[in-house]
């Protein structure tokens, strides 16, 4: 019979709470606790902090503090220029993969664990994992939650508020509880930025020049 780390790995029921993980786990949030006290000026420390920590953390990672993550980000993949806001939270139990550019709004939520409907189970605070993954270049708004197996494509956008329960395909604006695709992006998005206010295309190309600069400042 394999153990419950094996069990964890696989994505299987197990105890997350048996002394061998929780022992691991504790050595690593000790890491995210000195990340969620650095100070705004010391932006090299939160750097290093961040490779520390995380499974895999790409060219140009921004992450606001507080950050929160169950195994302090040690299974989160993350891409180049990916920029989190205030109160990221992952649970990070199973593989959150993150592609480059994507950007997470304020108070976010991605959560890879889950536990079983069966109340004899649940009662022993057992658990299981599901793998979120996340393309290039999406765009997730404040207070979303991303529940556990769940794929976002490119170029996603995902409004506001929204629980993701499903897939997402690639290149849509999706929204609500549960998160439905609302339409396609498309010509219109190339025209107006904001309701009926249009693109000043121009000034765009200007920063179009040197997209990967323009995108390290994000919100």
């Amino acid at each position: 019979m394999i153990n419950d780390r094996e069990r964890m790995k696989a994505g299987l029921i197990y105890d997350p709470n048996v002394s061998d993980i929780m022992d691991e786990q504790a050595l690593l949030l000790d890491r995210l606790y000195d990340f969620n006290h650095t100070r705004p000026s010391e932006m090299e420390k939160r750097t290093d902090l961040l490779k520390q920590m995380l499974g895999k953390v790409g060219e140009g990672v921004y992450i606001e503090p507080p950050f929160y993550a169950n195994w302090a980000g040690a299974h989160v993949y993350m891409g180049d220029y990916v920029y989190a806001n205030f109160g990221l939270t992952i649970v990070d139990d199973g593989n959150v993969y993150i592609g480059d550019k994507v950007m997470f709004g304020p108070h976010v939520c991605v959560a890879t664990a889950n536990h079983p409907i069966e109340p004899s189970l649940r009662d022993r605070m057992l658990q299981y994992n599901k793998d979120v993954h996340i393309g290039n270049n999406v765009w997730i708004g404040a207070g979303t939650v991303i529940v556990p197996g769940v794929t976002i494509g490119e170029n996603a956008v995902i409004g506001a508020g929204s629980v993701v329960t499903r897939d997402i395909p690639a290149n849509v604006v999706a929204v609500g509880n549960p998160c439905r695709v609302m339409r396609q992006v498309g010509d219109r998005d190339r025209k107006y930025f904001y309701k009926d206010e249009v693109i000043d295309w121009e000034a765009m190309e200007e920063y179009l020049k040197d997209p990967i600069s323009s995108t390290t400042n994000g919100e």
